[in-house]
């Protein structure tokens, strides 16, 4: 087939060169002319992508990274990977909607559109179908195929990957659900359709809202816990014994990435906006994990003041500015709130992280700095907040005068957890 693949970040890279690796003729086209020149380069700038990887498929000839619509001409499906960001609470759907815009010229009778994009149940028809139809002059389900099929990246799992994972399909009619689960099919080892793409929809959102949800109910036992004396992990330790009924959560500084934070209240807008009702869970998962970047810094004030030191004029070392172990991403990520927080109140902020090597979302005031014994000893305080596989935590534990570990990795007289 010939792919083209709209938006080439965490989502869109990945599957493009994967369908590459199937042998399909890909354009992966994005409007970032400096992220194109990159890819055209054979630099890779996402984690699960191997520059190397890049470059074999550039080398074979089934990738075309491409800033230029027209290249988009031609194609057989197009799949819109492109961001989904809240603007001030309320879904802001731009990019879904220049994708569409820019498809529907290029729209050719039999060819097929899938959506990717996490978003609200009933975007894939009441937005993308009619955008797409306006443009090209063409009947969605009748001249073309539309569909959609949520992304399920989780960057840096080495075991559950694009090919791997189970691909959820969805079509506006039988015959869109047949040309996206044939072309999904190529790509992955297995494919799971469901009736309407509003159900595929929203399967992402409940998915993601089941994890906010279950994080935020230990965030918040972490906090009551500690104010009761009570070892929270040890309890989680306790409860995972049991073999059913139970689903092992941990606590950690907040939430982060494109999905915790934003899609849930993809799905309490729509329930607000369609029903007029408040989806109490998600809001009250959005207010604690909020604020657990704020429950870290307490907890650090806390521990600075038994020794006797104020957090202005203090040091603190922050390891990790991504938001999950062995990840380059910092989007939304809790250590962006805990170093902001940390400058306002005073400290000299250090941070290390051999993944997040440029960011422009981390606060320029943070000084990047190499994990080493001098820079822990001379920390007066060091705060766990990714617990990356790179990290040397024998050497933390053993220079560190204070280690506040929001993960559980360390131990030791002068380590406490959160």
């Amino acid at each position: 087939m010939r792919v083209v693949i709209a938006g080439q970040g965490y989502v869109g890279l990945p599957l493009a060169v994967r369908a590459a690796e199937a042998g399909h003729a890909v354009v992966g086209f994005d409007v970032d002319e400096d992220r194109i020149k990159r890819l055209a380069a054979g630099e890779s700038y996402v984690d699960d992508i191997s520059s190397a990887q890049l470059q074999a498929v550039l080398a074979g000839g089934n990738l075309l990274p491409s800033a230029d619509p027209r290249a988009c001409a031609g194609f057989d499906i197009a799949v819109i990977a492109v961001p989904t960001p809240l603007r001030e609470g309320t879904p802001d759907l731009r990019y879904i909607e220049e994708s569409a815009r820019t498809l529907a010229r290029y729209l050719r009778p039999g060819a097929t559109v899938a959506l990717e994009s996490t978003t609200y149940p009933g975007t894939t028809g009441e937005l993308v179908g009619p955008l797409l139809e306006e443009g090209s002059g063409l009947i969605a389900g009748v001249d073309f195929h539309l569909g959609y099929s949520p992304e399920r990246i989780d960057p840096g799992n080495r075991q559950w990957n694009l090919a791997t994972t189970p691909k959820v399909v969805s079509g506006i009619n039988p015959a869109s659900l047949a040309k996206v689960q044939e072309f999904y099919a190529s790509v992955v080892e297995t494919t799971v359709p469901v009736s309407d793409p509003k159900v595929a929809e929203l399967a992402k959102l409940l998915e993601n809202t089941f994890r906010h949800v279950n994080i935020a109910l230990v965030n918040e036992l972490a906090v009551y816990a500690h104010d009761l004396g009570i070892d929270v992990w040890e309890a989680i330790d306790a409860a995972s014994s049991k073999p059913f009924g139970f689903m092992r959560f941990v606590p950690g500084p907040g939430v982060g990435g494109h999905c915790l934070p934003i899609d849930p209240s993809y799905l309490s807008w729509r329930v607000q906006r369609t029903l007029g009702q408040s989806f109490r869970f998600v809001e009250l998962a959005n207010d604690i994990n909020n604020h657990m970047p704020d429950y870290v810094v307490r907890r650090l004030v806390a521990a600075l003041n038994r020794q006797r030191k104020a957090v202005n004029g203090s040091t603190v070392l922050l390891l990790g500015l991504a938001y999950k172990k062995n990840s380059g991403d910092a989007r939304e990520s809790p250590a962006r709130r805990v170093a902001t927080l940390l400058l306002e109140m005073g400290a000299e902020v250090r941070a290390a992280d051999p993944h997040v090597v440029e960011d422009a979302r981390v606060d320029q005031r943070v000084t990047r700095v190499p994990l080493t014994a001098e820079q822990v000893a001379a920390a007066d305080a060091v705060v766990v907040l990714a617990d990356h596989d790179a990290f040397d935590l024998d050497l933390v534990v053993e220079h560190a005068s204070y280690v506040l570990d929001t993960r559980r990795r360390l131990s030791g007289t002068h380590v406490e957890s959160i």
